[in-house]
């Protein structure tokens, strides 16, 4: 039984060449000009993380990690504030470059392994971090070695793990915490709010899924699990 459930299909805007890469079920995919991305399109027009694709319920869901030039679906923008759900045939263009979401065809998926250009679910219960998706640590790897790490706005006097430069991020804003198997996050009565994929979270906690966007105040990160560094992993860049 084939675990390929869908494909992203586009032309290197390089070399001209036709690139595949094949999805399995709980995959999560992070398209971005910089090397640490899933999958690389080494475009100017492309920012370094610049959208993410996540399993959610049954469908793949794409959301903008607030690019330069935006993220659009067949050629509607998406809003900063939204995911939006991808079906067969429909179009993601990044400004520029133009990948098509598709549905798998018979021999994609021995073909995708054979190439490497297969991505999979990540482990939940992996080591977990963050990547910087705007601001002025943009394309920063935050890894979340403890297991509880607090962010916060960036002071002299801070004594929290993370420290974020933005004025809109409280002192501190948020605490990750990692329980039993997987990481949860935490407002700590921030005066900005913390959102996790658009929606407001509390005190209580909300447990995170590889892919999830996270805003603290007006900052976006982008919540991994499982991650590993672009040299240790078998399927970064695009064409090789």
């Amino acid at each position: 039984m084939s675990d390929a459930v869908a494909k992203l299909q586009w032309q290197d805007p390089n070399t001209k060449k036709i690139c595949e890469y094949v999805l399995t079920e709980g995959a999560t995919v992070i398209i971005g000009r910089s090397s640490n991305n899933d999958i690389q399109i080494a475009e100017q027009h492309v920012s370094r993380q610049h959208t993410v694709i996540q399993y959610r319920e049954g469908v793949f869901m794409i959301s903008d990690l607030g690019s330069s030039n935006g993220t659009f679906v067949n050629n509607n923008p998406i809003s900063d504030d939204e995911s939006f759900p991808l079906f067969a045939g429909d179009e993601i263009r990044l400004y520029v470059p133009t990948l098509r979401f598709l549905a798998v065809t018979e021999g994609d998926e021995e073909k995708a392994k054979e190439s490497g250009f297969f991505i999979t679910a990540t482990n939940p219960s992996g080591q977990g971090s963050l990547i910087v998706t705007n601001g002025p640590q943009e394309g920063q790897t935050i890894p979340l070695l403890l297991n509880q790490v607090t962010v916060g706005r960036a002071t002299n006097n801070a004594t929290w793990e993370v420290l974020i430069q933005d004025p809109s991020v409280s002192r501190p804003h948020a605490r990750f915490e990692k329980r039993g198997d997987r990481w949860y996050i935490v407002d700590l009565g921030s005066a900005n709010g913390t959102r996790v994929n658009h929606n407001e979270i509390d005190h209580t906690g909300y447990g995170l899924a590889d892919g999830d966007t996270l805003e603290l105040g007006r900052s976006l990160l982008l919540f991994r699990t499982g991650w590993q560094a672009p040299e240790e992993r078998g399927r970064n860049g695009q064409g090789q």
